[in-house]
């Protein structure tokens, strides 16, 4: 292929410069790309499975998007912390869909969407009930999908409860990503967080509950991992009931077999109706959460850039694009075209293999510093990896810790959107400085001098000299410029 071709002219407008190199001068391949977690930290086969999807790999998370299909209404248990009866188009949280779907509904609409976000890798069900309870739904969707579009990898979410039952079938679906829900592995702690669950044609409350529905989730686990499917488990982190706790779940799934562990913040707006938000249950704060997936790193590989999607999102990671694909708006007949999906992946392929070897560079850099301070760095950021977007337009920061020892994704921080129509509330960025907790620097493509004195006035520096560079490497830039000698951006 001689002629140039960009990310922006494949994608909406998620990177900020166009690629300056050929498909033709190469790039990395499929095995030696790099990651957070990449080919050499991990099995080939591993890697394999991992390397384009944006949930299991935070590398992946910068050019590949998922899509989430609400086929699965049906739900088996009551959590405290959620209602699916609430809906916002603006919210971003599990369980929250704007319609539902009919399995022949979702074909329509992922081919709809594959057709117009090339970055699509993932097609994913995750209620809004539960995926595993609702079977029925869930196969039909998923056994139309793989024969329409073959090579998108396929996903489900579960509470677990369901889960053994349909493990053969997940397996001879050739679904090897399955997340499980498990915030406890003490029945007790259990009765805090689940009023009932339907197990056998019966409710059961309380101690029973919790038990049948803890035995269910380690059976299912254990069944999974027996048979080579990736797990990732995602546990709410509820202060107070179980935040200490989770240390101990961490400790369980990895030996039973978990591949990723994700720990996401409790939820609870009293204005979303759930138990924990009507009766004043907080959420923990960043710096909390932060502080708990610290003492886990010597547990299960953590999963840090989880943004706790609606049952119903597409596009990547920190966007939510679904309201561009409601049924109203499809097309009443599609037909699945491959060739911009393609073209996509050859492209990231190049892009990836340069940010990889920026991303060594900066770690590099760092490692002559000598002593200096680990700190936060907040990033407004668009996707692909750089610095590109300006500070009033940012929904949420991507949080970076750097130290001589290099740099390394620690989370991301939703926000108001500070400044619309060019005009920034000075109530939004008081909020928004609230959210920098922690953080000692931010970097942005551009920022104007009121928030910019704001934030000075709050502690935290900004700049918006690395603009469009890569993340890695305008933080390297910044940190060395600080705390040693000047490098350049280059690799």
């Amino acid at each position: 292929m001689a002629q140039l071709i960009s990310l922006d002219s494949l994608t909406a407008p998620t990177t900020a410069r166009q690629m300056e190199k050929s498909l033709s001068e190469g790039g990395c391949s499929s095995s030696s790309c790099g990651s957070s977690s990449g080919p050499a930290d991990l099995a080939p086969e591993i890697w394999e499975k991992v390397k384009d999807h944006p949930c299991y790999s935070e590398e992946a998370h910068h050019y590949f998007a998922r899509m989430h299909v609400a086929v699965a209404p049906a739900c088996n248990i009551q959590c405290n912390y959620c209602n699916r009866k609430y809906d916002c188009a603006n919210e971003s949280r599990p369980g929250v869909v704007s319609e539902k779907l009919t399995p022949e509904q979702a074909i329509r609409k992922v081919v709809a969407v594959a057709n117009e976000v090339p970055q699509l890798s993932v097609l994913g069900i995750a209620g809004p009930g539960d995926a595993c309870y609702d079977w029925k739904k869930t196969r039909a969707t998923f056994d139309s999908i793989a024969k329409v579009i073959p090579d998108i990898k396929l996903c489900l979410s579960t509470n677990g409860l369901a889960l053994p039952d349909h493990v053969d079938e997940i397996a001879d679906m050739n679904i090897d990503h399955v997340t499980i829900t498990i915030n406890m592995v003490d029945p007790e702690v259990g009765t805090g967080i689940y009023p009932w669950i339907f197990h056998r044609h019966r409710r059961w409350t309380g101690l029973d509950a919790s038990r049948i529905l803890h035995e269910r989730q380690m059976e299912g686990l254990e069944m999974l991992a027996a048979r080579k499917i990736l797990v990732k488990v995602n546990s709410v982190m509820i202060p107070g009931i179980n935040d200490e706790h989770l240390i101990e779940v961490n400790r369980v799934v990895k030996s039973k077999g978990a591949f990723l562990h994700n720990i996401m913040p409790l939820i609870s707006d009293p204005a979303h109706g759930t138990h924990f938000g009507l009766t004043g249950q907080r959420g923990p704060r960043a710096m909390e959460l932060k502080a708990l997936q610290d003492r886990l790193e010597d547990g299960t590989k953590l999963m840090r850039h989880c943004r706790q999607c609606r049952a119903d999102a597409v596009g990547l990671l920190g966007e939510d694009r679904g309201q561009e694909f409601t049924l109203d708006q499809l097309p009443a007949e599609v037909s699945y075209d491959p060739n911009k999906r393609a073209a996509y992946r050859e492209v990231v392929a190049a892009e990836r293999g340069e940010h990889v070897s920026h991303k060594a560079a900066a770690d590099a850099a760092l490692a002559d510093v000598g002593e200096a301070p680990t700190l936060l760095v907040a990033i407004a950021t668009k996707g692909g990896g750089r610095i590109n977007q300006h500070f009033g337009h940012a929904r949420e920061f991507q949080v970076y810790e750097v130290s001589p020892a290099g740099i390394r994704f620690i989370s991301h921080r939703k926000v108001d959107q500070y400044c619309q129509g060019g005009w920034g509330e000075d109530a939004t960025l008081d909020g928004v400085i609230e959210m920098l907790d922690g953080i000692s620097f931010v970097l942005c493509a551009k920022i104007g001098d009121c928030p910019k004195d704001s934030l000075k006035a709050a502690g935290i520096a900004v700049s918006d000299d690395y603009a469009h560079e890569w993340i890695e490497a305008g933080i390297a830039a910044w940190y060395k410029a600080e705390y040693g000698a000047e490098i350049r951006l280059s690799a």
